[in-house]
């Protein structure tokens, strides 16, 4: 039952993802960070098969390295995105990756972006973006509460708003998120909203 999110304010994006990592009727953990930090300014939160997830994000995020230390300038969002959406193009032809993606970033002329991206690699910059089976609480209640320019405390407002939701609508529901936030003093974590802790184990 994933489900991520995210929406772009006024200078800076924000997206949230559920931290757990479920198999059949199984939860092996409920710590899984499913928002990878792409580069200073720049955040990928990742929903679909855990193998594809992991690898594919991992491929962007070396590949985005690689660009930037071999012409010194860092990839803008939207050609990190339109970057992204090539290689899962690409990929659909020959052995596809069950991943969907929510691309937020931060450029000095461009501002505070966001891009949805699919598994069947169709691109789109949008204002606010939901995958998942989250996604039917998430963007109903963004469609009503959501305007541009919100502030950082409007839209963490919103996006708890979005978890408590889900929280009480899914039938299996997950009980921890994580929320990251991007703007011109870069990609960093915001928050955690736990409902339950990994219990550690003790040593035999």
């Amino acid at each position: 039952m994933e489900s991520i999110f995210g929406l772009v304010g006024d200078g800076f994006a924000v997206v949230a993802a559920d931290t757990s990592a479920v198999h059949s009727i199984l939860v092996h953990k409920s710590n899984e960070d499913k928002i990878m930090v792409l580069d200073s300014h720049k955040l990928v939160a990742a929903s679909g098969e855990p193998g594809d997830r992991v690898q594919f994000t991992e491929y962007i995020q070396k590949n985005v390295a690689l660009y930037q230390f071999r012409n010194g300038i860092p990839l803008t969002t939207a050609a990190a995105a339109n970057f992204t959406r090539g290689e899962l193009a690409t990929a659909l032809r020959k052995n596809p990756y069950m991943v969907n993606i929510l691309m937020a970033g931060f450029d000095k002329e461009a501002g505070a972006s966001l891009y949805y991206i699919d598994y069947i690699a169709s691109l789109h910059k949008v204002e606010k973006g939901a995958f998942g089976y989250g996604s039917y609480f998430a963007l109903s209640l963004m469609d009503r509460h959501y305007h541009s320019g919100m502030s950082v405390e409007e839209a963490i407002d919103l996006v708890d708003k979005c978890i408590i939701e889900i929280r009480s609508r899914l039938v299996v529901a997950p009980p921890n998120f994580v929320i990251k936030i991007v703007d011109k003093d870069g990609a960093r974590e915001y928050a955690w909203r736990e409902s339950i802790r990994d219990a550690s184990v003790a040593a035999a």
